[in-house]
């Protein structure tokens, strides 16, 4: 059953890309939302979105339990209610196996496990007091299928698919719904912060203009206003195209074939990566936009524009490289 009408929202993550576009969308229908993200710096460049007051910001860690407690708390002191909560935060490393160590896994669970899990846990006694709400968990078709060169992604989004279906089934009949969300490729920008950990000039080659072209892309907006609709209606499951449906059924009537195809993918992408210790509690990588700057290849920047036009949008426009970043060596940087 919908909600019946314009309340109380929190979107983790609401600072840039697709969350910022799932915050827009809630803004647009005439709710009160709350933002949430860890960069203090892009909440401010955040105050034009402000419509009537109807935003607040927060800069919280999603990976601290303790952080997001006082956030939710926060929110209800403010508002009285949380009547729906997002969790869109995360982060994304491309890297072959060997240059992955356990902080890359730690760092992307911390935000796309961890998270969920405290934001989900943490507005659900104001929920149950409310009678109602709605939980959505945006997870990816890469936690449907392990994508090759995004293992520490997979991992945590293969997790936070289990957390949402599973909250859907411990939550049914109480007026609490929690639907999990996994996107196909979409155009956010993304790729400009994208964090590169082995070999950034070949990593960067296919996966920029992967996150970038349209038509094999979605645009963010398009799929924010299908995220909303969903999470608000209740759905156990949302797809922002039909993409992540099939992967869903081919993977489910044939894994091991799925799984001998993406190794195939595997074993034909570019870039020998650099060998770390994976017992490293570091997560050493490359930003996508520094990558962009060392190559300056015309060819990919015309398949990238797209993705960059998003990016202004969305509030991530590539930051220029440090000093520290162009002169680091090979194995520093990730190339």
């Amino acid at each position: 059953m919908p909600l019946p009408g314009p309340s109380v929202a929190l979107v983790a993550g609401g600072s840039r890309g697709l969350g910022l576009a799932v915050a827009r969308e809630l803004l647009s229908r005439g709710w009160r939302v709350h933002v949430a993200a860890r960069d203090a710096a892009e909440l401010e460049r955040l105050a034009h979105e402000a419509t009537a007051g109807l935003l607040r910001t927060h800069v919280v860690d999603v990976a601290d339990a303790e952080a997001v407690g006082r956030l939710v708390g926060a929110v209800v002191e403010a508002d009285g209610r949380v009547d729906a909560a997002f969790h869109v935060a995360g982060t994304i490393q491309v890297g072959a196996l060997e240059s992955v160590t356990l902080g890359h896994v730690e760092e992307a669970i911390g935000t796309m496990l961890w998270g969920p899990v405290h934001l989900s846990l943490a507005v659900l006694p104001a929920m149950r007091r409310q009678g109602r709400g709605r939980i959505g968990v945006v997870s990816s078709v890469g936690g449907l299928v392990a994508v090759p060169r995004l293992l520490p992604y997979s991992i945590a989004k293969f997790g936070a698919v289990g957390l949402a279906e599973g909250l859907a089934a411990e939550l049914a009949g109480t007026g609490v719904t929690v639907t999990s969300v996994t996107p196909w490729l979409m155009r956010t920008g993304g790729h400009e912060h994208a964090h590169f950990t082995g070999d950034g000039a070949a990593d960067h080659a296919w996966f920029a203009p992967g996150a970038s072209l349209p038509g094999l892309t979605v645009p963010a907006e398009r799929a924010a206003r299908r995220i909303v609709d969903g999470v608000l209606a209740g759905r156990v499951v949302v797809d922002t195209s039909p993409l992540p449906r099939l992967a869903r059924v081919v993977h489910g009537l044939a894994p091991a074939t799925t799984v001998r195809a993406l190794g195939l993918a595997a074993r034909v992408l570019p870039g020998a990566a650099p060998r770390r210790d994976w017992r490293a509690r570091d997560a050493p990588h490359t930003d996508g936009h520094a990558v962009a700057h060392r190559r300056g290849d015309r060819v990919l920047g015309v398949l990238t524009a797209a993705g960059r036009r998003a990016a202004r949008r969305l509030n991530q426009p590539a930051a220029r490289p440090t000093p520290e970043e162009v002169a680091a060596p090979p194995d520093a940087r990730g190339d």
